[in-house]
């Protein structure tokens, strides 16, 4: 990944439960994101280094994620410990993920740009969040900033008033409803959102504004105009 931003979001926590993966991409960069049987969370590099075969496809055993190819497992530290082929084999340390730190803050799993990124660079812990959705569009992350500005939420007919968290992560407020959104940078035209909002917030009327909001964000400006 690149250096810029130091955390991205990468997933909603409640869509990555324990002992499962998925894959997410930041900046053209394909991670996986997975959580070991105690429930705490990694992101690594999507490609396990024996034959590039995406660890996303793979399975978890215990605190171990194993390759779905060959069933090469790696600990939690990314470090190769086990070849089924070879079961006697001392595996060498050189083999291992390249991993990425990762957190979880307000309901939303990040990933460092580095294994050590600075965790005093995320957002600010906030309780009493309710999850709404992730909102993946074919748009770029300026324009669903722009978008997110200039719609009104459930009830009102004014446009938010926003508060810039960090340079991917804002705030939508409207009378009694505040909607928190971490922007996930997939590439270029793919921009992924990751909503939630504060207790009490209207989820249902919140997840059609998202839904309705992607066909704006992937409503081409020409024909918008």
């Amino acid at each position: 990944m690149t250096s810029q931003p130091i955390w991205s979001p990468v997933a909603l926590s409640n869509m990555v439960e324990p002992s499962t993966s998925t894959g997410a991409v930041v900046n053209g960069a394909e991670l996986v994101v997975w959580r070991d049987s105690s429930g705490k969370a990694h992101v690594w590099e999507d490609r396990c280094p024996h034959r590039g075969m995406r660890m996303s496809f793979g399975f978890v055993r215990g605190d171990h994620l194993a390759c779905l190819y060959h069933g090469w497992q790696y600990d939690t530290a990314g470090q190769c410990s086990h070849i089924p082929a070879h079961p006697q084999l001392e595996v060498p340390q050189t083999i291992r993920m390249q991993t990425f730190a990762a957190a979880e803050r307000n309901g939303i799993i990040w990933a460092g740009a580095t294994a050590d990124a600075n965790a005093a660079l995320l957002p600010a812990e906030r309780t009493g969040l309710v999850t709404v959705r992730s909102l993946y569009a074919d748009c770029t992350s300026a324009k669903a900033l722009k978008v997110l500005a200039a719609t009104p939420l459930p009830g009102s007919a004014d446009a938010p008033t926003v508060e810039a968290i960090t340079e991917n992560y804002v705030s939508l407020t409207s009378g009694p409803i505040r909607l928190l959104v971490a922007i996930q940078i997939m590439g270029e035209e793919k921009t992924a959102l990751h909503m939630m909002a504060t207790e009490g917030a209207p989820v249902a009327a919140l997840a059609r504004y998202a839904q309705d909001l992607r066909l704006i964000l992937e409503t081409p400006v020409a024909e918008a105009a």
